[in-house]
């Protein structure tokens, strides 16, 4: 599945965002002889392959929508393993750093990737995200994601205590000029 390139059709390996309710969005894989039980019925897998992003999939008791993962709905879709920033506040991130095409970016604390997602796609193509993640399973749940997501080449996750640590010196920041940008709770490195 790759966020950042949109597709006409939904493809067996897509992630799928299942939009049942305004605060109840679930994140699928689409596979091949599979169903998701959601709570109006089951989702017939095979039945989705081919359909158009947005299509309204009729269930046995109502009905939900399968939406292309935007990196705000994933944001909505995501079990909340760590404290996440919403659309209001990556927005404003994103645009108080200036970000564009190019940039590269260093964070510290990857946590759910929400804000990475969102990250990624304003750098996207030429850009780059190195992130860095305190806690072991979280930076690789956050690796696989991006894997998953075909954004690897556009991030680099580390595990490795950044206020102990600092940044790891694989970032190479020399290339151009950099500033550090400080924000409410969060703290990057743009370039």
């Amino acid at each position: 599945m790759k966020f950042l390139e949109y597709t006409d059709e939904i493809r067996e390996g897509d992630t799928v965002i299942v939009y049942i309710s305004s605060d109840d969005l679930k994140q699928i894989v689409i596979q091949k002889g599979q169903t998701y039980q959601s709570n109006f019925g089951g989702i017939k897998h095979d039945y989705v392959i081919g359909k158009p992003w947005g299509w309204k999939y009729n269930c046995a008791k109502g009905y939900v929508y399968l939406l292309f993962p935007t990196c705000e709905l994933w944001s909505l879709s995501l079990r909340h393993r760590t404290q996440i920033l919403y659309l209001a506040d990556i927005s404003r991130i994103i645009f108080e750093l200036n970000l564009s095409p190019g940039s590269i970016v260093c964070e510290s604390g990857t946590g759910s990737g929400s804000l990475s997602h969102s990250i990624i796609r304003a750098v996207a193509p030429t850009g780059h995200l190195h992130t860095v993640e305190f806690h072991e399973e979280r930076s690789k749940i956050a690796r696989a994601e991006f894997a998953d997501h075909s954004l690897s080449d556009s991030v680099t996750v580390y595990h490795r205590d950044v206020i102990e640590l600092g940044f790891p010196e694989s970032v190479d920041h020399t290339a151009v000029p950099f500033s550090w940008t400080f924000l409410p709770l969060i703290n990057v490195l743009v370039t």
